[in-house]
């Protein structure tokens, strides 16, 4: 983690070669007191920044509506706004960044060093529970040849008990697990994103009027 800047990496994925990424937190000079639309607008061009910062050209964060589902898209060139109907996205194109927003919910990355091949999803209680980070390992088996010995699975910050009801950070690690992601190259931060409102924005602690942490993936060319 970054002191100086409201962002943080994951030791996990900073040690694979081929891949970039970032897990933005809470800006303390953007007001989120406001509705999701107006927040995540507020927020595009420090977020976009980010991408750039990176080392990516603008134009190359690629987004997913986000709609509690378990739909993932397979994307092979950056596409222009949000993906209509998708809580994640696969690709394995260089020049390409995937960006997934969160505020209590999950963001699942996913790395896989030998084919390339890569994705983020957002999975809260109702992606859990459809189990889209299945999906997205199954999908990338199929369209990148992805084994999931050699994948490596990283959980960002996410709300948990008691501060939730349901653990779908649990949910998740087991989904992965069980889809034969090995053990060791599973992790989680085990941080509640309701723990500390100086850092993360949380959704339920803030009644909803919060912003959101972007979840950030790619492979530079």
């Amino acid at each position: 983690m970054m002191d100086s800047v409201p962002w943080m990496t994951f030791p996990a994925l900073a040690n694979l070669t081929g891949f970039v990424h970032r897990f933005t937190l809470r800006h303390p000079g953007i007001d989120v007191n406001a509705e999701r639309a107006v927040v995540v607008e507020r927020l595009w061009a420090w977020h976009r920044g980010q991408t750039e910062e990176m080392g990516f050209r603008n134009g190359s964060l690629c987004i997913a509506e986000q709609v509690h589902g378990r739909e993932v898209a397979v994307l092979d060139t950056p596409s222009s706004g949000a993906i209509p109907g998708v809580d994640g996205i696969i690709s394995n194109a260089p020049d390409l960044v995937i960006g997934i927003y969160v505020a209590d919910c999950c963001a699942v990355y996913l790395a896989d060093p030998r084919t390339g091949a890569f994705g983020v999803v957002h999975s809260g209680k109702k992606g859990s529970e459809a189990g889209i980070t299945s999906h997205a390992i199954a999908k990338m088996s199929r369209h990148y040849g992805t084994d999931p010995a050699d994948l490596h699975v990283q959980l960002s910050p996410c709300i948990r008990p008691p501060a939730y009801e349901i653990d779908f950070a649990a949910q998740i690690r087991q989904q992965t697990l069980d889809s034969g992601v090995p053990a060791a190259q599973v992790h989680d931060t085990g941080i509640c994103t309701s723990s500390d409102l100086h850092r993360f924005y949380s959704y339920r602690m803030e009644k909803g009027r919060t912003g959101r942490m972007l979840a950030l993936l790619g492979r530079p060319s």
